[in-house]
């Protein structure tokens, strides 16, 4: 068996350098390796070594050149177009052996979890080659500001969570940035009703009965709770990954975390 996370979140959350900093701790504290697929055809920068990148097949500035669309139609068509030519990222990892371990760095945009089926393609075909798959979603720590933001990113993670079906864990990131007495426990915790509580502070009261749903279907999927990673704390890191190599399908780290 073959293992993978699946990185996402929105534009910005610090997925590229959640991926450098778990490639950093497998080399280092793990001493094992750990391939990172860049699947971001808009992606410019790196913060790990990539090994299979998409835009060796197709990139957005191509897209945008070629057919004169914006950067969103960009991102779209070449994702539809790796959907097209899957064989070709398949054939990127074919060399992958029972116990290797890949985090696959992927788009932020949400329309390729909420309505296009390429990111399911993408899972299903890992899934097809051996590999047990987790997904991670990351969001910053700009998302706890307040309760509506946080609300919107929970269920942008709600959403991918659904239509790509897998084990999947919330990633709090940037956590280096907070104040030194900054209250999150009700974010990491799931305090749904302080969540709550905060909202009808903030929203106006006739939005209180939605406000409540959402907050329910959020508590009912036990998704409101964060695990935090501080890329300065050793230990930090290390419990974010063993919370991802002990979700449902429970990924192997061959007994090193």
């Amino acid at each position: 068996m073959k293992f993978a996370q699946f990185v996402m979140g929105p534009a910005g959350c610090g997925k590229s350098t959640y991926c450098g900093i778990i490639q950093e701790h497998f080399k280092v504290a793990l001493r094992r390796t750990c391939r990172v697929v860049n699947l971001d055809p808009a992606a410019e920068n790196f913060a790990y070594d990539c090994y299979v990148d998409v835009r060796e097949l197709i990139s957005v500035d191509d897209a945008m050149e070629e057919l004169d669309y914006g950067p969103n139609g960009g991102l779209i068509f070449a994702m539809e177009y790796l959907s097209e030519n899957m064989s070709w990222l398949e054939e990127q990892i074919s060399d992958a052996l029972d116990d290797d371990y890949y985090i696959f760095d992927c788009p932020g945009q949400i329309e390729l979890y909420s309505h296009l089926p390429v990111m399911r393609e993408v899972v299903d075909m890992l899934q097809n080659q051996d590999f047990r798959v987790a997904g991670v979603y990351c969001i910053d720590v700009n998302f706890i500001e307040d309760a509506s933001k946080f609300l919107s990113g929970a269920l942008s993670a709600l959403t991918a969570m659904v239509n790509l079906e897998l084990p999947h864990i919330n990633v709090l990131t940037k956590c280096d940035l907070l104040p030194p007495n900054a209250d999150v426990e009700r974010y990491t915790d799931g305090d749904t009703q302080a969540i709550l509580a905060d909202l009808r502070k903030s929203t106006h009261p006739r939005f209180r009965l939605l406000n409540e749903a959402l907050g329910q279907l959020l508590e009912d999927y036990s998704l409101v709770s964060f695990v935090m990673l501080n890329r300065e704390d050793e230990d930090s890191i290390e419990l974010c990954l063993a919370h991802v190599n002990h979700c449902p399908f429970e990924l192997s780290t061959s007994g090193s975390t």
